[in-house]
């Protein structure tokens, strides 16, 4: 029966991460204090930059950001995943499938978003330290978080609002553990050029546009670094970047996989291991790399245990 949406589906099937059913203990298990991990971890980094008045700056003005990003992220994802796991049958309804592919998306824009702007903010830092409370003042900031979030969240009102345009007769069984966009597209029996259309121009804006952006701010940050004489100084400037590095190498590797090169993709067991990796293991592991090689993070993360006491 066909619905104001156009479409005949009224829920859709999704798979389990494992089918085995004596792993599906050990995997509950793991996803769960991935899921804890990531909601502590990214919380902490909020609380910590929000009471440590030494950490109002961009960098952790953006850094919060991110963590916000991460804890939307993962908490679109894993709570189905982990109900899944629980229950047997997987079903989503209709509304359910493209909530969560809504703030998917979003935050998967989000977070690219972000990192380039974060490269730009350590290029500003390293480059041109003389203006950079000129070019980073607040209302620059604020500017550009409201750009990333505004960009994201536009571009995931496109995606959605295309996907509720297509017509869904059957089969529903998603051959995955959530719903994004490349696996619902694969059982459409409408017409899906113009939502492959628009796809190819997210991937190229949010993937190679803003990696490549990315990558020329660090290519100054290195050729300013290496004019820096002293080895203590190199040292400092490169400390500054390398947690932002190593995120934007964790984060970047595994969305290209999935949206940029589908065709490497192309077994769903990787598919879904990989698809963890950028909404549970990253999230979790963002909070660690950001405050483990950072004096100021852990002095935050101290008053902050110390309040709650």
């Amino acid at each position: 029966m066909a619905t104001g949406n156009h479409t005949a589906v009224e829920e859709f099937v999704l798979q389990s991460f494992s089918e085995d059913l004596r792993l599906r203990g050990l995997f509950l298990a793991l996803f769960l204090l991935l899921y804890l991990g990531a909601l502590a971890g990214n919380a902490l980094i909020v609380m910590a930059i929000s009471l440590h008045p030494g950490l109002h700056t961009p960098m952790y003005f953006f850094l919060t950001n991110l963590a916000v990003v991460d804890i939307v992220c993962t908490s679109t994802v894993l709570p189905r995943l982990l109900e899944n796991l629980v229950v047997k049958g997987g079903a989503i309804s209709y509304g359910g499938c493209m909530t969560q592919l809504f703030f998917l998306t979003e935050c998967l824009a989000a977070e690219l978003l972000l990192l380039t702007v974060m490269a730009y903010d350590r290029y500003v830092a390293v480059c041109r330290p003389l203006h950079y409370s000129m070019l980073m003042s607040w209302p620059v900031c604020a500017l550009l978080a409201g750009s990333v979030w505004t960009v994201s969240v536009c571009n995931t009102t496109l995606h959605t609002g295309l996907m509720t345009r297509l017509m869904f007769c059957g089969p529903n069984q998603i051959r995955h553990f959530m719903c994004e966009v490349p696996t619902l597209l694969l059982l459409s029996c409408s017409p899906t050029t113009l939502n492959n259309i628009v796809i190819v121009l997210a991937d190229v804006y949010f993937g190679v546009v803003n990696f490549l952006l990315i990558m020329a701010s660090y290519g100054c940050i290195i050729a300013s670094v290496l004019r820096i004489r002293s080895a203590q100084g190199k040292q400092r400037a490169f400390s500054t970047c390398s947690s932002h590095l190593l995120v934007v190498s964790l984060y970047y590797s595994t969305v290209f996989y999935t949206y940029i090169l589908p065709g490497s993709g192309s077994s769903m067991e990787n598919g879904k291991v990989v698809a963890l990796l950028y909404t549970a293991v990253s999230p979790m592991l963002n909070p660690l790399i950001y405050s483990l090689r950072n004096k100021d993070v852990k002095v935050a993360f101290r008053n902050v245990f110390s309040c709650i006491r």
